[in-house]
């Protein structure tokens, strides 16, 4: 699964063909031995658990990049590759 951006103990991915089981664009995160998914949209945790301060982090740079990690969210369910997004600084 690649890696789309890291920043503060955080890793935030996106799997290929990953629009079956939750039927909505997200991203995957491990940060301090947890893992989460959490939805593009709205930045809902949809499964997993994460830690209140690195899920706020996690918020806060889908709110930023949202219109990123959409297109990078499309491409990713047809198979293309995926790209880099700035991390939160």
């Amino acid at each position: 699964m690649p890696v789309i951006s890291s920043f503060y103990g955080i890793v935030v991915m996106m799997y290929f063909f990953d629009n079956r089981k939750h039927h909505m664009p997200h991203v995957h995160v491990k940060a301090d031995g947890e893992e989460a998914v959490i939805s593009i949209p709205d930045g809902d945790l949809i499964e997993g658990s994460l830690r209140r301060n690195k899920l706020k982090l996690v918020q806060a740079w889908i709110e930023i990049h949202q219109a990123e990690l959409i297109e990078c969210w499309e491409s990713a369910i047809d198979g293309k590759p995926v790209f880099s997004i700035e991390p939160l600084r």
